[in-house]
């Protein structure tokens, strides 16, 4: 064999290595962008050792246009499928479990911000936007919540209950596409057992999981909390009908400027 080859070889083993390591970390994006470059180092050697031009791997058709999509719509259809306001650490733990294409954590910390100088910009040009859950009681963005315009405000409300009724809500979101579609990967039923461990009634490893019967018990306790919390949704959200502009109704205000608008309104 060639120098090159030898060296091609050695590249091959250290990037074989990596990939492991960027699996075993975590790191979902590492781990693609390293396989990658593995794919292209190998069709190189093919190529020092057989001549000619070797074959290019084939890379499916899905595969492709879902990484050429926009981050911000990869963000929408894992917010779509949670369908309640959700934390980016659950964004990307479902868009990678359900979904393909790659989406750099990085790039969550700023999306919000961009959405909404694109809405003050230009309001109203897109057809949603990335946005805001409001606290109930300032209605000011509710900390590291991500949610989605074309919900109703009030389902973009986070009052003292909230957090388990959505919490409820997703588990049983989940597990329906997984009930639905027996052929879901481990993936998909980590993050469903990951989020339904705190439900009285859950039982199973990750692996063993029933989504039939997470469906059931999650039921059983959203009907103990949804009533007074969509009460307390549905009052917050016609105070910020009142109090609040079309911008802030997505993207909330400060807490001294929502406390000067109720002073005015009241």
């Amino acid at each position: 064999m060639t120098d090159t080859a030898e060296q091609l070889e050695a590249r091959i083993a250290e990037l074989r290595a990596e990939v492991r390591r960027a699996v075993t970390a975590g790191d979902r994006v590492s781990a693609r962008q390293l396989r990658a470059e593995l794919r292209r180092t190998e069709d190189a050697w093919d190529s020092a050792v057989l001549g000619g031009e070797a074959p290019q791997a084939e890379v499916p058709a899905e595969r492709t246009e879902a990484d050429a999509m926009p981050i911000r719509e990869h963000v929408h259809r894992a917010l779509t499928l949670i369908g309640v306001p959700a934390s980016p650490k659950l964004v990307l733990a479902v868009h990678e479990s359900f979904f393909s294409g790659a989406i750099a954590p990085a790039r969550l910390t700023s999306l919000r911000r961009d959405e909404e100088r694109s809405f003050r910009a230009s309001p109203f040009t897109r057809p949603y936007y990335l946005c805001a859950a409001l606290t109930a009681d300032h209605l000011a963005p509710a900390r590291g919540l991500m949610a989605v315009s074309t919900w109703p405000l009030a389902e973009r409300m986070i009052g003292p209950l909230s957090p388990r009724v959505d919490l409820l809500t997703a588990t049983i979101r989940l597990a329906e596409n997984i009930a639905a579609q027996p052929g879901c990967g481990p993936g998909a039923r980590r993050v469903l057992w990951k989020l339904s461990v705190s439900v009285p009634g859950v039982q199973g490893s990750p692996d063993a999981i029933d989504a039939v019967a997470v469906i059931d018990a999650a039921t059983r306790e959203l009907a103990v909390h949804r009533d007074e919390d969509v009460r307390r949704r549905a009052e917050a959200a016609r105070r910020a009908d009142q109090q609040l502009d079309e911008a802030s109704r997505l993207f909330g205000v400060r807490l001294g400027v929502a406390g000067r608008r109720r002073n005015e309104v009241g």
